[in-house]
């Protein structure tokens, strides 16, 4: 028979009986199961947080097992919400989940973040409208919301808070106007998801590594990852969303972040007051853009 204490018994220690409590009757949002949002899933679950909403809309292929934790022969064509349902309940049956199966939408924005205590952002790189939009509304609603990417074989975290520096405000996404033709508007999204990878790695510290540098091509949505990477994101990030949800130890919030990587053996702290308008981000745009020209 499941028991809740014996199964998280192993956490106490770093976190008291009361905290594993507190743990037990959170709830943090994941929007996006795949690469690290995947391995957050299983952290927070082992962590011993008692309630659950998870979204995706995409099924497993095989190119998604050199990073995916669901991802092997027998989830083939299998949805990765479903998948990680299972996965979730199998380490504690207790869980209380609400799935989103057709993904974060417009519709079900407010369901997904009702009752919220963290959001913990692993929606798809390209999927930047409705990130901006849970964003946004995590900052009206007064709900933590943490972001960390898996960039080459390191991490970089970013943390915004209610009150602090806004999704927004860092990240300054631009939107395309009315009449912009088409290779204009592939433009602009491109620029963008430039805009969001130094905005969470302001250091770039995985460009001094890329080796095949067509293996990045925005405007075709392909960018490479590791394993390595998203193990790293999911030990860093769930680590700030015990902070958070037990309101103990430092966190560091935008526009102050973090960025590990493994490769290189360094870990740096960045701070970029005004985010991307600030000067040294400027100079990494265009730093990035030029890696990125074959696009």
């Amino acid at each position: 028979m499941f028991n809740y204490q014996e199964a998280f018994s192993r956490n106490i220690g770093w976190v008291t009986q009361q905290e594993q409590e507190q743990l037990r009757q959170s709830k943090v949002a994941i929007g996006g199961l795949g690469g690290v949002g995947g391995d957050h899933a299983i952290v927070c679950a082992r962590l011993g947080i008692g309630s659950f909403h998870i979204s995706d809309l995409d099924h497993y292929d095989i190119a998604n097992f050199n990073r995916q934790a669901g991802a092997c022969m027998a989830t083939v064509g299998r949805a990765k919400a479903e998948v990680m349902e299972e996965t979730l309940r199998g380490i504690n049956p207790d869980a209380q989940i609400k799935n989103f199966t057709s993904g974060v939408t417009d519709d079900n924005l407010e369901d997904f973040l009702d009752g919220v205590d963290v959001y913990i952002d692993s929606l798809d790189i390209f999927a930047l409208e409705i990130r901006r939009k849970v964003f946004r509304r995590c900052y009206e609603k007064g709900i933590p919301a943490i972001t960390a990417a898996p960039m080459g074989m390191g991490t970089s975290m970013l943390v915004f808070r209610p009150g602090g520096m806004s999704f927004d405000d860092y990240f300054h996404i631009q939107d395309p106007q009315p009449g912009d033709s088409q290779q204009r508007k592939d433009e602009i999204f491109r620029d963008n998801i430039i805009r969001f990878v130094i905005g969470v790695s302001p250091s770039l510290q995985q460009r001094h590594y890329l080796v095949e540098r067509s293996s990045v091509n925005f405007l075709r949505k392909k960018v490479p990852s590791t394993c390595m990477g998203i193990s790293l994101a999911a030990g860093v990030l769930c680590t700030n969303v015990l902070k958070l949800l037990l309101q103990r130890g430092d966190v560091i919030y935008a526009p102050r972040g973090l960025h590990f990587d493994a490769y290189r053996n360094k870990l740096i702290k960045t701070w970029r007051p005004g985010g991307n308008r600030n000067p040294l981000q400027k100079f990494m745009f265009r730093t990035l853009k030029r890696l990125v020209s074959h696009d």
